[in-house]
Parts: C-alpha cells; structure tokens; sequence
C-alpha cells in the first residue's frame, strides 16, 4: 500500500475477515493507516528510509526554483520572451532557514543548505545529541527563519503546526517548502497569509486533500477542488505531485525493503525490523527490540 490509500477500521476488520495478516506499506509515512486498530489483527510494516537524498534534494530543487524564478523563465523562454521584468530572485547565502524535524532527510536537506552557505536553526520534538545542530524553540524558529522547510511525520501534535497564528509570528516575506505531509500546514491559513503577502512564497510537493487528486491525470477534467486550484493559480506557489521520492535508487530500495519486510516477516515467525507496532506507545521503535512478535 501506498501513501494515498486509506486504511482505516473498516479496512483492516474487512481485510482481518478475509484472512490477511500482513499490511505492506511502501512508504516511510503511516497517518494514513490506524495502527491501533490494526494491532491485534493485521501487523503493519513500512519503509523507513528508501533514499532521504531524493527528499531532501527535491525540496532543495523547490526552493530554488521559486527563489530564482526559474519556472517564469523557462515559460518565457519557450516563447521567446527574455525579458527579466519580474525575475529578480534573492541569494540563498546567509539566509536563515527553519528545519522542522532532523531524522534523515532533515538532516540531509541542513547539510545541502550549508553548503549554500545558510544559516541553520532546527526543531525537532527529539533533538540529535552531539549533531552540530542549532536546536531552537519552534516560536523561535517560525519568527527567525527566513526560508521553513518541514521534515516531520504528521501525527495529531504536528496537524497544522503550521496554523494562522504561527503565520502571524513570521518573518514578511518568508518562504515555506514541504515535502513531508500537506496536513502539517492549515491549507486556508496558508492562502490567507499568501493574500496578506506575509508568506513570499509556497514550494509544495505534498497537499492536505491530495488523496483524491495526487497521483492521476486531471489534465482533461475540470479540477473540483476550488482550494488546490486556487493555489496552483497563485504565482508565487509552485506545486508538485509528491513526487519528492521519486528516484531510481528511491524506487529500488522501497521494492528491496517491502519484499525483504514480507519475507522477514512470513519467514522469521512473524518478526520484522520494520513492523509498526501500536502496543508499546513509541510506534516505530517497539519495546520488544523485535525479538519477539508484536502480538
């Protein structure tokens, strides 16, 4: 399964009815699967790291292109048009950046920006003992950055912590990129702040209703969500199709990862490094050192 599929009760008491016992996630993230309800019945494993590289590198690219104005020149240029009117970009070099969250891609996404030559603050609910990093408080972080890029999983405490009243504490003009999930940020929140021009700009590779949209082609059909088509049409907003993963190594490792998980799982007596397991509270990291089954 995949980021966009819903697992919900329903789900997994039907898929327990018919017998299965293993859900295999082809993803790092699991907020779309309720591990709770699962426990007890189906056991869950997903893919922790498949190639925090091509995240951290896709939110770069983002940012660049927005800062630089790159996809205002490249549909000039395909016209002919090589004006400059409305390019002028800002450098990277001393800016401050925000990283919410340091696992790997966090931490790959602050090495890339160092070499940019950027200062670095950082919030993480778990911060990296001796890492070098510049840990902040979250208030500190949303008022001093001058470029937010959000690196954390969406759990019920990150849900919109990026909400109208944190937009009110940022710096005017700052930009905000995620890659992560579109639920971290109040989508109506986000307009607002872009309408005010306190937000310069939005570099989303991830949307909060992207489940019915993401992953097909609309490009024949009148787009019904009035919310995504409106931020699509703003021109300080560049949007991708959660298409940060999308690498050939990424890809090879997330098919590597979900076999080596089934087999592991099938094979070792139901025991699996990456299983999520509900019971013990810490979902990803079970208590049992996973030299036991789950359940």
């Amino acid at each position: 399964m995949f980021v966009n599929d819903t697992v919900n009760k329903a789900v997994i008491d039907r898929l327990f009815e018919m017998g299965v016992k293993l859900i295999a996630l082809r993803s790092a993230g699991y907020n779309h699967v309720d591990i709770g309800a699962a426990y007890g019945k189906i056991h869950v494993v997903h893919v922790p790291a498949y190639s925090p590289y091509a995240v951290a590198e896709h939110a770069m690219a983002l940012l660049l292109i927005s800062v630089r104005r790159i996809h205002k020149a490249y549909n000039r240029t395909r016209e002919f048009n090589f004006s400059l009117n409305g390019l002028t970009g800002f450098d990277l070099h001393g800016k401050t950046v925000g990283v919410i969250g340091t696992g790997k891609i966090g931490q790959i996404f602050i090495d890339i920006c160092r070499g940019f030559g950027m200062n670095v603050i950082a919030y993480d609910l778990f911060p990296k003992k001796d890492s070098g990093i510049n840990y902040v408080s979250l208030n500190e972080l949303f008022s001093e950055s001058d470029i937010i890029s959000l690196h954390c999983p969406l759990t019920e405490e990150t849900r919109h912590m990026v909400n109208k009243e944190a937009i009110s504490s940022m710096k005017k003009g700052v930009v905000i990129v995620n890659t992560s999930r579109g639920a971290l940020i109040d989508t109506q929140a986000l307009i607002e702040g872009i309408k005010e021009r306190k937000i310069g700009a939005a570099c989303l590779d991830v949307y909060e209703e992207e489940a019915d949209v993401f992953f097909e082609d609309r490009s024949g059909h009148i787009m019904d969500d009035e919310t995504l088509s409106r931020l699509i049409s703003m021109p300080n907003v560049i949007v991708t199709s959660h298409q940060a993963f999308l690498t050939q190594e990424a890809l090879q490792s997330i098919a590597e990862t979900t076999i080596s998980n089934i087999l592991s799982f099938f094979d070792n007596d139901g025991i699996c490094d990456n299983e999520l397991c509900y019971h013990c509270g810490n979902i990803e990291h079970c208590k049992k050192e996973r030299k036991e089954r789950c359940f």
